[in-house]
């Protein structure tokens, strides 16, 4: 039995963990944490830092001299396709080049194989903490701009920069969260954002997934989540698909997958990035295969081993080369084909207000809402939270799968709105929060639950002496200036004001006098988390 090295032993390699047991091959596993989620599905598993392509050779070459011989080196969701195709070329494996999985490692290189082979990108410089007092002398920079690391992943260090203010502090957090130091100072993007991943293999591109990505909270990208299949229309997706092609094709990418994330804007698409690997967040291991019926991961890693992706050959159809006129001078670089979803899955992520968590109940609740795939938590009792500033730091995940997208992003919100994570009393992170205090360089952020019925609000608040008194249920005492925002505005778990208030009454039996005043200023910032914390404090 030959074996199959994937990096990576978290939630996001189970997919390709079960794929290559499936396939019949002897599974060997390595991660940094040896306590890792998925470290116990392996045959083998070892503990090697997945930066260490020297360890990863080793450790080739001692099972390649076993009886189990490596057939493919794999990842998905992690940093790492570079070590993956560094490992497989070193074994005489199937793979993209290494150094063209350096091209799509690394933002600074992609940018400059972007640039050459004049495939749309932001323009762009690179950044270092040494560099950083260079750059703050120039006065010619137009903001905003967006500072991130040269090479990292799920947001981190990743911002918009809206102004010189914000530059300095911008530039260092990215340089942090940067494993070589450097950070990429581009141009920020308007337009729609997408997701694409795809098959590279024998001349042919094969769309694997087309994303809708929901993004919000300035000044940091954080993903929602994302809808598979996009909305937008086939004139779009066709440009944005031409464009990553061309993309895929400046970095040298030739053999196994490929992930964008790209935009269109109002000069046409303009691509993020491209990883050399299958996408994260759910995509290529629960989202593609819940809408298409097709088992992603088990394909591409038949394209890492060497072999025909077969089901991705029989049902994959044609597409047409139509690029936007940007890039219309180009040559088409692939054969083009998709393989189309039939229903729709949405996945969405429900967040925190800052704080300790107390308990989290309704997530039983919610895994029995029809249409409900999964339900993925990420946090517990006695976890710190916070408002997120990048990706990882979401507290859970929402998949869904109906067959039309209003049916599955409705059951998505109702799932959220089940969970609650209510937060341990007086503490400091929280009370920051409901006072709306942010720091300097994060204007305006984190956002209130509610932003239009708390600027209606204090204009016309409570009396700072009046008082919701024990047991009176917060529905029948709302100030009469929410009550046409009732219905108005969802949080960020996309809750109405009026939902929120009947949850708090369901949840809470105030047996304690409550500040009116302090209480809705919680409901308002803090949604159902910032009214259970208060009355909680008030104890």
């Amino acid at each position: 039995m030959q074996s199959v090295l994937i990096l990576g032993a978290g939630l996001m390699q189970k997919p390709a963990i079960e794929s290559a047991k499936n396939l019949g091959y002897r599974v060997l596993v390595v991660d940094g944490n040896p306590n890792a989620v998925c470290h116990t599905l392996a045959h083998r598993f070892e503990p090697i830092d997945l930066k260490d392509k020297e360890a990863l050779v080793r450790l080739a070459d001692e099972v390649n001299a076993g009886e189990s011989p490596l057939a493919a080196v794999f990842t998905a969701g992690t940093d790492f396709s570079a070590n993956a195709a560094y490992v497989a070329e070193h074994c005489g494996l199937k793979s993209h080049s290494y150094q063209s999985c350096l091209n799509a490692s690394d933002k600074v290189r992609m940018r400059e194989c972007f640039s050459r082979a004049g495939v749309p990108s932001p323009d762009f410089c690179e950044v270092t903490r040494d560099s950083l007092p260079e750059l703050m002398k120039k006065a010619d920079i137009s903001f905003p701009k967006v500072i991130k690391p040269v090479d990292n992943m799920g947001g981190r260090g990743c911002r918009k920069v809206r102004g010189a203010s914000e530059l300095q502090p911008a530039v260092k957090n990215a340089v942090l969260n940067s494993r070589s130091g450097r950070a990429i100072f581009e141009d920020f993007m308007e337009g729609a954002e997408f997701s694409i991943d795809a098959i590279v293999w024998n001349g042919s591109l094969t769309i694997t997934g087309f994303a809708d990505r929901h993004i919000y909270y300035p000044p940091y990208f954080i993903e929602t989540g994302h809808t598979m299949p996009s909305s937008c229309d086939q004139k779009m997706r066709l440009e944005l698909i031409a464009t990553f092609a061309l993309g895929i094709q400046s970095l040298g990418l030739t053999h196994g997958v490929a992930k964008a994330d790209i935009k269109y804007t109002a000069h046409g698409p303009m691509i993020g990035e491209i990883a050399a690997r299958l996408s994260g967040g759910y995509m290529s291991g629960w989202t593609y295969p819940y809408a298409s019926g097709c088992n992603l991961t088990e394909q591409a890693l038949l394209v890492a081993l060497g072999k025909s992706p077969e089901y991705l050959v029989k049902n994959r159809i044609p597409l047409q080369w139509q690029p936007h006129p940007s890039v219309k001078d180009k040559a088409q670089p692939f054969e083009l084909y998709d393989l189309p979803c039939s229903r729709v899955s949405a996945e969405r992520a429900w967040i925190s207000i800052p704080g300790t968590i107390a308990s989290v109940t309704g997530l039983e609740e919610a895994a029995k809402i029809q249409y409900v795939q999964n339900v993925l938590p990420r946090s517990a009792a006695g976890d710190q939270v916070n408002f997120p500033r990048n990706n990882v730091q979401k507290c859970g995940n929402i998949i869904t799968l109906a067959p039309d997208l209003s049916r599955a992003e409705a059951a998505a919100y109702e799932a959220i709105q089940t969970i609650t994570l209510r937060l341990q009393p007086n503490n400091p992170q929280t009370e920051a929060f409901l006072r709306g205090q942010c720091e300097a360089d994060e204007e305006g952020f984190p956002p209130p639950a509610y932003p239009q019925a708390l600027a209606a609000y204090e204009k016309h608040p409570c009396p700072s002496a009046e008082i919701i008194p024990p047991f009176e249920a917060a529905a029948h005492v709302i100030p009469d200036v929410l009550k046409a925002f009732l219905e108005k505005e969802t949080d960020w778990n996309h809750g109405t004001l009026s939902r929120t208030i009947r949850r708090f009454d369901q949840m809470h039996v105030n047996q304690y006098a409550i500040n009116a005043d302090a209480f809705w200023r919680a409901v308002l910032r803090g949604s159902i988390q910032g009214a259970l914390y208060l009355a909680d404090s008030a104890k």
